[in-house]
């Protein structure tokens, strides 16, 4: 297993104008630790920079795009002191209780989500494999998603007794049925089922992941630069005025109440879960569609 200090955690590349954002943990799933969301804020604000970048894709090394939030690797760095920030409130390190669990997730899940969603220039998904809990906030906050037909997708955070993970923007990507239906289970659903219900654009062999999302962000390119800034802003803001931001700042609330909740009544914050009762639990069989 390879110690994320004998790598870059997150990895940059441009090429015809089209920058390739990779996540770099394989061998912990791409897990989300503060280094990789800082590193991922960094790459995202040198391609915003870039007049010769166009597209942007975000991909995961390995063979999973990424499996959520790190709560368990030996790489998990909570208390790191870190130069980016992406809302504007004081730093979470060295604070305690909830001072330190609500400024941390402002600013490194909702706040940096947030971020990368009004990057000005079309963003692309590459997922493959497992995208899970924080991953699929990471495809998401991305205009376009590409995946392969052996990705499947999950947010089994309800375990925790948590209401979704902290960029909730199931019942906009998913319609409100299919968001109770896939939390309140906590199963995972198929490729071929995210398509049907309009979460992604389109589903390759996997073999043909890189070239299709490539293909895709080639042709975006062939846009006005400043024409596809614009017209992602409108579509942006049409889905703030259909309560995308404000039922996330609402359900943000709720979520750090389920916080309190779990530490008043078990072990810690997250329901006495960790990575292995999590990764064990999404290991339920994938939902086939019908």
């Amino acid at each position: 297993m390879t110690d994320d200090r004998e790598i870059d955690v997150v990895t940059y590349d441009v090429r015809g104008g089209v920058a390739t954002v990779t996540m770099n943990r394989p061998d912990f799933r791409n897990a989300q630790n503060s280094a990789m969301t800082y590193a991922l804020d960094r790459a995202f604000t040198d391609a915003v920079e870039d007049d010769d970048v166009k597209v942007i894709l975000l991909a995961g090394a390995g063979k999973h795009f990424s499996a959520g939030h790190d709560i368990g690797t030996p790489g998990r760095d909570v208390d790191e002191h870190f130069e980016n920030r992406a809302v504007l409130w004081w730093d979470h390190v060295r604070k305690t209780g909830g001072d330190q669990r609500f400024a941390r997730e402002m600013e490194v899940y909702l706040g940096m989500c947030r971020r990368w969603r009004e990057i000005p220039k079309p963003t692309i998904a590459v997922v493959q494999g497992a995208c899970i809990a924080g991953g699929l906030m990471l495809s998401w906050v991305c205009d376009m998603i590409v995946a392969s037909d052996d990705a499947f997708f999950s947010d089994p955070v309800v375990r925790m007794g948590i209401p979704g993970v902290e960029y909730f923007a199931h019942p906009w990507v998913l319609g409100p049925r299919r968001a109770k239906e896939i939390l309140f289970t906590g199963q995972r659903f198929t490729a071929a089922q995210a398509l049907d219900w309009g979460m992604i654009n389109r589903v390759v062999p996997r073999s043909d992941l890189k070239t299709e999302a490539r293909a895709m962000a080639e042709q975006i390119a062939e846009m006005p630069g400043f024409g596809l800034a614009l017209t992602k802003k409108a579509v942006n803001q049409c889905e703030d005025v259909m309560g995308l931001r404000t039922g996330m700042d609402s359900v943000f609330g709720l979520h750090h109440f389920a916080h309190s909740h779990n530490a008043e009544v078990s072990a810690d914050s997250l329901g006495g879960m960790n990575a292995r009762s999590m990764k064990n639990s999404a290991a339920a069989p994938v939902h086939r569609a019908e």
